[in-house]
């Protein structure tokens, strides 16, 4: 499927086509002014007439004529924000516009003029489909304890929480640097390190963003050209009284203002480095400021994750500054990672390569690798409309009290010498039951009794709980998919003949066991995540969403949820569920 691909801006119109991973064509409209605007065709730069961004959208279709580029089949958008609403790529027509526009207070900068380009590309090509891709929808996947602001309830209520940007790019960078080490994202805790003129870190957890450091607009987190970054919020407040600033006066200067050119007296980190090297000091501060903050994030991260297996730098800073990139990896050999110079020093970036930067005997690897933000846009674009329509099916929910899947070593260790779990009832998938035995768990704060114990035994031990089980146990058990158990904390476990300490203390992230042939008709895939509503006593309908799809063979179909989830939707027993809609795929 051939895809263009629009990326609007305020002073800025940059396109691709691409046919599957190929890109046949790329052109930049950029610096509109009343005399024109630098136009850029295939790394060819000129000046051309179009005065605004309007105008230069109007003048794709004979632009893509002149260049003999044709056969395209849809369009994608990039759009900065989609709220909670927008969980995955997403159709466009008129709802979606309106429900965009909804969102335009979260992101007053950028969804106006993006939502212009999407209405002027409609009308040019009302034939073809057009999709919307979100810079938040990848981190969606962030826990409430990432997102909310510590601030009175009606402020939250009004939508004041922390969002994150740049989802397109970490996805993509995710995925690269997963390939380049030749595993799976899913198996690998990421962070990607975004440095451009805009700039922001990610943390990237088993394929699912759990953290970003831009929060509810662009302003927060790292340093960057001209944005500021994390400040103190009381500085409103102070500057209001001290210089008579009033809120808009204030948050345009954090937007346009502030960052490298505040500090360095410009936004162009080539600039402040060559001034550094000078001796320039306000630009060696900058720099040291900007590796500071972003060497923060990256160790914040670490822990975040219970442990770091890559960081990956892209974007025009992370790809093209061997000595911000040093700056910012010197100090955390603690955490295993060390650098190679020569390495580091020019790596080759040519066709979408992912170059190692790490040193002999690192821990953690360290990629570089060229950000490509259109062609996953044009990617999900294509699984998007790919998809087949899913067949209307009713899903059965089953909730999943306390429980623990356990090991021979710890069956002995609780029970004694050879001893052999006793299989009491089936449990709804096949060769799955619940043995007659019960043992306890201990935390700091609390004991629950009589655990069930699912089998067969597993090669490494896993306990499940509810997020208010963690907190009688007084213990952070994290979301995680079953069996992604590193970094998880310690849990007793008491049986009647001894107890041990094992980590593997989850919160099971709600997913769909289906097998191949339901999957297909459903319209899923393994890895992929759906959003479903569950139907409820009384009218209380929920929509959970980004629930995991899990495919296997001979497995029934089965949704399953805690009870924690069950009780939020008002279930006491048996449950049903449907697709409202797919919303993406896992790295």
């Amino acid at each position: 499927m051939r895809v263009l691909v629009f990326n609007a801006g305020s002073s800025s119109l940059k396109l691709g086509v691409f046919d599957g991973k190929r890109q046949v064509f790329k052109a930049g409209f950029d610096r509109f002014t009343p005399e024109g605007c630098d136009l850029t065709v295939v790394g060819v730069k000129s000046r051309a007439p179009h005065r605004d961004l309007a105008a230069a959208i109007a003048a794709v279709p004979a632009l893509l004529d002149q260049h003999d580029v044709a056969g395209i089949e849809a369009v994608g958008h990039r759009l900065a924000h989609g709220g909670v609403e927008f969980t995955g790529p997403t159709r466009i027509d008129d709802d979606v516009i309106a429900e965009i526009e909804a969102q335009t207070p979260l992101a007053p900068l950028h969804n106006p003029v993006m939502l212009h380009a999407v209405r002027m590309a409609r009308d040019l090509w009302p034939a073809l489909a057009h999709v919307a891709v979100f810079d938040t929808s990848f981190h969606l996947t962030n826990p409430a304890r990432a997102t909310t602001y510590a601030v009175p309830a009606t402020w939250r209520e009004a939508g004041l929480r922390r969002f994150g940007f740049h989802g397109t790019s970490h996805k993509y960078v995710a995925e690269r640097a997963a390939e380049a080490l030749g595993q799976k994202a899913s198996d690998l805790r990421i962070i990607s390190v975004h440095l451009g003129n805009g700039a922001s870190a990610c943390a990237v957890q088993y394929g699912r963003s759990i953290d970003s450091s831009m929060g509810m607009t662009p302003l927060e987190g790292l340093v960057m050209g001209t944005r500021s970054g994390d400040v103190d919020p009381g500085a409103f407040g102070f500057l209001q009284r001290e210089l008579g600033l009033d809120v808009s006066a204030i948050e345009g200067a954090l937007y346009a203002d502030s960052g490298l050119k505040a500090l360095a007296g410009s936004s162009d980190m080539r600039d402040v480095e060559e001034r550094a090297a000078e001796g320039d000091a306000a630009a060696q501060l900058a720099i040291n400021i900007y590796a500071y903050r972003t060497r923060k994030y990256v160790g914040a991260y670490a822990a975040a994750m219970g442990g770091l297996d890559a960081v990956v730098f892209t974007g025009g800073i992370g790809e093209n500054s061997a000595s911000m990139r040093r700056r910012i990896c010197d100090g955390l050999e603690f955490l295993g990672l060390m650098l190679d110079d020569d390495r580091n020093r020019a790596p080759d970036l040519s066709d979408q390569a992912a170059p190692q930067i790490q040193a002999q005997g690192s821990r953690v690897a360290v990629i570089v690798t060229e950000t490509a933000e259109q062609l996953m846009i044009a990617r999900e674009v294509r699984q998007l409309l790919a998809r087949p329509a899913p067949i209307q099916r009713s899903i059965p929910v089953a909730v999943s009290g306390r429980h623990v899947h356990l090991s021979a070593e710890v069956v002995e260790a609780l029970f004694g010498p050879d001893y052999q779990l006793t299989p009491g009832a089936p449990l709804r998938q096949p060769g799955n039951w619940v043995a007659q035995e019960r043992i306890a768990l201990e935390g700091p704060k609390g004991r629950l009794d009589r655990v069930a114990i699912l089998g067969p035994m597993r090669p490494r031990t896993q306990t499940e709980i509810s997020r208010t089980d963690g907190f009688a146990l007084g213990l952070d058990a994290p979301v995680r998919d079953s069996g992604k158990l590193d970094g998880t904390p310690l849990v007793r476990l008491v049986g009647p003949a001894g107890s041990c300490a094992c980590d593997g203390l989850i919160v099971a992230a709600r997913h769909i066991h289906t097998n191949p042939v339901d999957a297909e008709a459903l319209g899923v895939e393994d890895g992929s995540f759906v959003n479903v509503r569950i139907a409820a006593p009384g009218g209380r309908d929920l929509v959970f969403h980004r629930v995991l799809i899990r495919v296997a063979p001979g497995i029934v179909m089965e949704m399953h949820i805690d009870t924690d989830e069950a009780n939020a939707a008002g279930i006491a027993g048996a449950a049903e569920g449907a697709l409202v809609t797919t919303a993406t795929t896992v790295l």
